[in-house]
């Protein structure tokens, strides 16, 4: 197994074979320096998008655990003035959809968390993970070691996403440490800058998606129906793409984010790359037909696992969010 990745009792049989692969890919990427990414807003945001959107278009259960190591640096500059110890790999485990949930509780100097949380990518693989738990004071993030965890076996039973490692995990007072005050995660502006991050990742998986009918386009003649798609493809890409430079720009200018425009930033567009990724996926679906989707094995995962990431976007809850904002602030179209 790799690294600390271990198998659970009752794992299934069926666990898609490619999951090691991008556990190794992930372990690699660690230990070469490719997770070396510029910080947001340290001058280098447009690169950092793009070493996301290259890692999408490789694979997006790739991305998924490696977006989180890479955001877990992010935060922990931020919020505990330090960086991971070398060949750590970490995950960000804050999700809080409804269910089950964690607590914190203050024993002495240290806390402990007790419950399962869900959604925790790289629940075998990653060494160390930030997760966020309900504590007497409000919701605070906190630093844990992965091993000795327990992640619940068959707790991601899906096909989309299924390479990346993510289960719910059950916490039976586990020691932790804090990591910023109350509320300190979700206030601090880097949490708006990291939700453009993950547009980054939709925007690279459908770029991967796309590539299939320009590959295509390039093979044979495919008609001027398939063209039409593939041109309103690269007019979607191309605006997306556009989106995530310019929010770079202004996250370099403002990283801090003085002006107060990061949570509108970041909803306009993450609903933008949401809907181009959506249109991409249709399109070259209409255009190509069932074929790469019924034999081409990575065409098929991709497509399987972009449809789950882009619910990482809460749709008309998300774009109602904007339009309040909106009202409120002003469009400036």
């Amino acid at each position: 197994m790799l690294g600390n990745a271990r198998p659970m009792s009752g794992e299934r049989r069926n666990t898609p074979r490619w999951r090691g692969e991008v556990e190794r890919d992930f372990v690699g990427a660690v230990e070469s320096g490719r997770l070396d990414l510029p910080l947001p807003g340290a001058g280098r945001t447009r690169q950092r998008w793009e070493a996301l959107a290259a890692l999408a278009q490789q694979d997006l259960s790739l991305v998924r655990l490696c977006e989180g190591h890479a955001d877990a640096v992010a935060i922990l500059s931020e919020l505990a003035g330090r960086g991971p110890s070398p060949g750590s790999r970490w995950g960000v485990w804050a999700a809080q959809p409804p269910g089950p949930c964690l607590t914190a509780v203050q024993e002495g100097d240290g806390w402990r968390l007790r419950g399962t949380k869900q959604y925790c990518s790289g629940a075998r693989v990653c060494t160390d993970a930030l997760v966020t738990a309900e504590a007497p004071d409000g919701p605070r993030m906190f630093a844990v070691p992965v091993e000795g965890l327990d992640p619940v076996a068959g707790s991601w039973p899906a096909t989309g996403m299924a390479a990346s490692d993510t289960l719910d995990v059950r916490f039976d007072d586990v020691p932790a440490e804090s990591i910023g005050p109350p509320g300190g995660y979700v206030e601090r502006p880097g949490f708006h800058h990291g939700g453009v991050g993950v547009a980054a990742c939709w925007y690279g998986g459908a770029r991967g998606v796309a590539q299939t009918l320009l590959t295509a386009a390039g093979e044979r003649d495919l008609g001027p129906h398939a063209l039409a798609h593939l041109g309103a493809v690269d007019v979607a890409l191309r605006a997306a793409r556009a989106a995530l430079d310019e929010s770079a720009d202004e996250i370099d200018a403002d990283p801090c984010d003085r002006k107060n425009s990061g949570r509108l930033r970041s909803l306009r567009v993450r609903a933008l790359v949401e809907a181009v990724a959506t249109e991409v996926m249709g399109r070259v679906g209409r255009a190509l037909g069932a074929g790469p989707l019924a034999h081409d094995l990575a065409h098929g995962r991709r497509v399987a696992d972009l449809t789950v990431y882009l619910r990482q976007h809460h749709a008309e809850r998300d774009l109602a969010a904007l339009g309040s904002l909106v009202a409120a602030k002003g469009a400036g179209w």
